[in-house]
């Protein structure tokens, strides 16, 4: 098997469906299923708010890049990165050389209205959280659409719909 066709991981902003998708793909696909921000969550032991607050966003950054690195040496996983992963470019290599990349976009508002009530996004804690994800989306769109093998339109369908796309492609990409 292709090294493209180990893995798939999920790019995006928060609120774009990465975990949603991912989970569903991963059932269907018969492959684990992990979401970097809780893993970390998971084996520091607090939120990825506290981490936020006591090590500053470079701090979790570091914890990140770490966290992609060892899940992208297993085979077989669908995994959804925090949303900053594309940031570092050791972790835009790493999911490079070791899956497919799906980059799942949305507008900033279809991202607002399905975040806008969530507490644990510590970088939408601030007096403009619409304003903030326009900001988020233009200085990392430009890195999901170069890395992406695969682009989804989170705007027009469903997870569903995102995940029927996801087989297809890996159809006409892996099945050599």
């Amino acid at each position: 098997m292709q090294a493209k066709c180990k893995n798939i991981y999920l790019v995006g902003l928060m609120g774009a469906g990465k975990t949603t998708v991912g989970r569903t793909l991963a059932k269907r696909l018969g492959w684990q299923f992990f979401d970097s921000d809780h893993e970390i969550a998971a084996r520091t032991g607090v939120s990825i708010p506290t981490i936020f607050e006591i090590e500053g966003e470079a701090g979790f950054r570091r914890r990140e890049s770490l966290m992609i690195e060892e899940l992208a040496g297993l085979n077989n996983i669908v995994l959804a990165t925090g949303g900053g992963a594309v940031l570092a470019e050791h972790n835009r290599e790493c999911l490079r050389r070791s899956g497919l990349v799906v980059y799942l976009c949305a507008s900033p508002m279809q991202l607002f209205e399905r975040t806008r009530h969530d507490r644990n996004r510590p970088l939408l804690q601030v007096p403009d959280p619409l304003g903030r994800l326009k900001e988020l989306l233009a200085e990392r769109g430009p890195l999901y659409e170069e890395l992406a093998d695969i682009v989804i339109d989170g705007n027009r369908g469903n997870a569903t719909s995102a995940i029927q796309q996801i087989m297809c492609e890996m159809d006409k990409r892996c099945s050599h």
